[in-house]
């Protein structure tokens, strides 16, 4: 089982991870297409089926890359998607354990700037995410939030490359 990218190493053994062509190829197709079969992607990159296999295990192991499904929130009823600034009192790493054990944040960073953290919430609706500020709000590792709401979601993506 891959651990969760937070628990993972961000660098080889020998400092950041280094990705030939064939690599980076590999990250390319399946960002296009997480499903393809070893056999279809074999020939794009210039490998067998087995050693494209290999190589996909390899990226995953170690950490550069994860295949999964997407979903569209709106699609299964929760209504409301948001990003939610936190200013913390005292240390940030209370505030950052206790928001991701959180089952509506899909998405938590330390930051720098105007908030200590930054995540994204997924809510049922208006009244699920009140809920959910209240709760933030009464915790005592968080100072004070900033929420706000999406109305259209413009682009997302994950499409970024390998550069």
């Amino acid at each position: 089982m891959v651990p969760p990218r937070s628990e993972r190493n961000q660098e080889g053994p020998n400092g950041p991870i280094r990705l030939d062509d064939t690599d980076k190829a590999i990250v390319q197709h399946l960002q296009a297409d997480g499903r393809m079969p070893y056999t279809k992607l074999g020939p794009l990159v210039g490998l067998s089926a087995p050693a494209t296999r290999q190589r996909v295990l390899q990226l995953i192991e170690s950490g550069v890359m994860e295949v999964v499904a997407v979903t569209d929130p709106r699609t299964l009823g929760f209504e409301i998607q948001a990003l939610v600034g936190v200013n913390t009192a005292g240390g940030v790493d209370n505030a950052a354990e206790f928001m991701a054990e959180l089952e509506e944040v899909d998405y938590l960073a330390i930051t720098t700037g105007r908030f200590d953290m930054i995540c994204e919430v997924v809510c049922a609706d208006n009244d699920h995410l009140l809920e959910l500020m209240n709760l933030l709000g009464t915790h005592d590792s968080i100072a004070s939030i900033e929420v706000f709401s999406f109305v259209r979601l413009v682009k997302q993506t994950y499409d970024w490359g390998t550069r």
